[in-house]
């Protein structure tokens, strides 16, 4: 496996690991250094919100590739599987298209946040870099939803989408 497609394959995972571990690091040593020395270290606090902050975006684009976010079907459990399918084509098309206008609309304010930065107070630099997540995890999310439709029309199958809840 090549290694351009191992980051493909597993950078959801890779991402997430690394801000929750980020995360868990900093806090652990807040809570150590106020335990051994009554004081704390501001940045540490500062990086683990927006550790904790990436990961969340990062996790729902993990969600979206697992095929794992939550969805309401229980009403359409009654309808045949070509019903079936074409609700969730609709559902998932308005998804995505929600994800991209979103995503684009959030640009203007990413790049004002550096063209008139907000500072981070301890850490020093552009909280426009912490909220670049935003669009960045929805283009990732759509990319997800589209690539899963991709692979089971090209794998044949595309039924699964909607048998999920009966293997479960």
């Amino acid at each position: 496996m090549s290694i351009l497609k191992k980051i493909y394959d597993y950078f959801e995972e890779g991402m997430c690991a690394v801000m929750l571990g980020t995360m868990i690091l900093c806090l652990s040593a807040q809570v150590v250094i106020r335990m051994t020395i009554g004081s704390s270290i501001a940045w540490t606090e500062e990086l683990s919100r927006y550790t904790f902050l990436w990961s969340v975006y990062l996790g729902a684009a993990l969600a979206a590739k697992r095929g794992a976010h939550v969805r309401v079907t229980a009403q359409f459990l009654w309808m045949k599987d070509n019903m079936r399918m074409f609700f969730r084509v609709i559902a998932d098309t308005i998804w995505v298209i929600m994800l991209i206008v979103c995503a684009f609309n959030a640009l203007p304010v990413i790049q004002e946040g550096f063209e008139f930065p907000e500072m981070s107070p301890t850490m020093h630099f552009a909280k426009a870099w912490v909220e670049l997540i935003i669009p960045l995890s929805f283009v990732m999310v759509a990319w997800r939803v589209v690539a899963d439709y991709y692979i089971r029309w090209k794998n044949g199958t595309l039924n699964g989408l909607v048998r999920f809840e009966e293997e479960v």
